[in-house]
């Protein structure tokens, strides 16, 4: 074994470590800042701000800054970022970051499900286990026979999973079929999808960004290492490993949001959440356990 293929074999497992926890505790920060700052005008300024760090690193690594598939990096910067961003941002607004954060999580299984008829990716045996078993735990959470409860809170939660979800069904399928620099792709995927968020932030009335200290550290922390440095380490990881691997990223990420959020802000779940956040750690594992069995019998083979 090569230097270069051990290293990046520890690497990837580093990678995908740092990134579950830097996007779980991004889900208290979040929550912080808009108590600073309004939702559409918090989510541009995010978007924004990670964009020029984004554009920044273009030009300290002196790669060239060319867009070279325009409509389909425009359709990613669309889901990826505009659906993503604005869904979740609203979501926040409404609901807990734990809660909002595992329904969130729940991508993986919409990228299942997209991926068959986008890729031609097939849904085989345990995998349809895996996903009965996340969507029973989604239904628990939703509570839709609950009227009481917010659903607006939950309804966007799983719309922003679904603009993720898309999003990386449509980097998968512009890899197969043209080579594209990650980070110029990154790049611009993040210009491209800060307009709509920046117009929406100018048009819809709402209260001025408090520029506090605390928010400036905030929207510091979340835009250069949350936004860009997470959706570039995404993608990579994306292009460089099977989905199942990808997906153990994900499974950290609402733990340590649930973690956080009840330690940071004491946020309470009832039983039936519980019992769906449990459903869907199970789905996700499956996930998970399918895609690693099917990659090592690969191996022998």
């Amino acid at each position: 074994m090569s230097p270069s293929h051990s290293r990046e074999r520890w690497l990837l497992p580093l990678a995908l470590f740092v990134l579950s926890v830097t996007w779980g505790y991004t889900w208290v920060l979040a929550k912080q800042a808009l108590t600073y700052a309004p939702p559409f005008a918090f989510a541009a300024e995010r978007c924004v701000v990670g964009a020029l760090a984004l554009l920044l690193v273009v030009r300290l690594k002196g790669k060239p800054l060319r867009l070279q598939a325009p409509g389909p990096t425009l359709a990613i910067g669309l889901a990826q970022v505009t659906g993503f961003m604005l869904f979740q941002t609203w979501a926040l607004v409404e609901g807990g970051p734990g809660k909002t954060a595992v329904l969130i999580f729940t991508m993986p299984i919409w990228t299942l499900l997209i991926a068959w008829p986008v890729l031609g990716e097939r849904i085989r045996g345990k995998q349809w286990l895996a996903a009965l078993s996340t969507l029973t735990g989604l239904v628990l959470i939703i509570e839709p026979w609950n009227m009481h409860t917010s659903l607006l809170s939950k309804f966007l939660g799983v719309m922003a999973a679904l603009c993720w979800a898309i999003g990386t069904v449509l980097v998968k399928r512009l890899r197969s079929r043209q080579k594209v620099d990650l980070l110029s792709l990154t790049t611009w995927q993040m210009l491209l999808g800060s307009v709509p968020l920046v117009l929406l932030a100018l048009v819809i009335p709402e209260r001025a960004t408090d520029w506090s200290a605390a928010y400036v550290g905030i929207l510091a922390f979340m835009s250069v290492i949350s936004t860009a440095m997470g959706w570039w380490l995404w993608i990579i990881i994306l292009d460089r490993v099977p989905a199942w691997e990808a997906s153990l990223s994900v499974l950290g990420t609402p733990v340590v949001a649930i973690i956080s959020a009840r330690v940071m802000m004491g946020e309470e779940f009832k039983l039936s959440e519980m019992t769906g956040i449990l459903l869907i750690g199970c789905g996700l594992a499956l996930l998970t356990l399918v895609g690693w069995a099917a990659s090592r019998r690969g191996q022998v083979r």
